[in-house]
């Protein structure tokens, strides 16, 4: 077996494996690879990240009478930040398909351009802005002694995600240490699952579930399960190829929770005019009683008659 990687047009590394021999070029001493993730099928090439140069790499694999090569493009992330004395080094890993995969002992930002960590964060702010407009109807219009306690616990709940949330956006946006922007990106999207909770107890509260509410609910679940696997990809890819699935999940989120705002908007408006229309009429009456009731100026006008025909 043979594995030669090469830098553009360069033999860096030269693995014989009938003698168990590599050869390195100069400028790349510290190029090497795993001999038991080779015979695993892993052709992977490890070097220090001063010596790993930008371009394209090429890893040629030749076992006896088969052969195989994957074109891997080495680039470095502008917000890419290495312990200052720790050996990092780029791992570049081809697959069967030729995809690439570049993992590496360097500690990486984000896995997001800074347009993609806006949305990030302003869906769910979004979204948890909407959930205490919900909250404001429910205490205005909903409001009764059975649903004090409840209230109280939305309060309560709604207070904390939204520290969460604040908090992890604080720790993301600046994208200057990789361990405080992944802890932020992950408090922002497992937290927001609980406005799943939060909006099934705002419906329960207010009129109870409804075919409507029940479909909103399904489609913010649909919604945090594509958020959580758009971030369990960005997270094993190190790639931010997946980010708009993360950001499309928490956008369904959000336009869940608009939809219950504007739901329990409408309910609420109806609730009031049947309110109205029970004081104004306690009892059914007849349409003769009506008429008894009515002034009887006001009946005379309602039929177009002067009083004194």
């Amino acid at each position: 077996m043979y594995v030669k990687w090469k830098l553009n047009k360069t033999y860096i590394f030269i693995y014989d494996g009938s003698k168990n021999n590599s050869t390195v070029e100069t400028n790349f001493t510290s190029a090497k690879i795993s001999v038991s993730d080779l015979l695993k099928g892993d052709a992977s090439l490890k070097m220090e990240r001063q010596q790993a140069v930008l371009g394209n790499y090429t890893c040629e694999v030749t076992e006896l009478s088969r052969e195989g090569k994957t074109v891997i493009e080495l680039k470095y992330r502008m917000d890419s930040i290495p312990d200052q004395g720790s050996d990092c080094s780029y791992h570049t890993t081809p697959t069967p398909a030729g995809d690439e995969k570049e993992k590496g002992g360097c500690k990486l930002a984000s896995w997001f351009s800074p347009n993609e960590k806006i949305l990030i964060v302003i869906f769910p702010i979004l979204a948890i802005l909407l959930f205490w407009g919900k909250f404001g109807i429910l205490t205005l219009k909903y409001k009764s002694t059975r649903t004090n306690k409840r209230i109280i616990l939305l309060l309560v709940a709604g207070l904390v995600l939204t520290v969460i949330v604040v908090v992890g956006a604080i720790l993301l946006i600046p994208g200057e240490n990789p361990v405080k922007s992944a802890s932020g990106l992950g408090l922002i999207v497992i937290s927001i699952g609980t406005l799943i909770l939060l909006q099934y107890n705002v419906f329960m509260t207010a009129f109870g579930m409804t075919s409507f509410t029940i479909a909103i609910l399904i489609t913010q679940v649909l919604g945090y399960v594509l958020a959580l696997v758009g971030l369990c990809l960005c997270i094993m890819a190190c790639e931010p190829v997946h980010g708009p699935l993360l950001i499309s999940g928490l956008g369904i989120i959000a336009l869940a929770e608009l939809l219950g705002l504007v739901y329990m908007k409408f309910v609420g408006h109806l609730k009031s005019l049947v309110y109205v229309a029970q004081e104004l009429f306690p009892k059914p009456l007849p349409s003769s009683a009506i008429y008894e009731q009515l002034p009887t100026r006001g009946l005379y006008n309602l039929l177009g008659i002067s009083e004194g025909k």
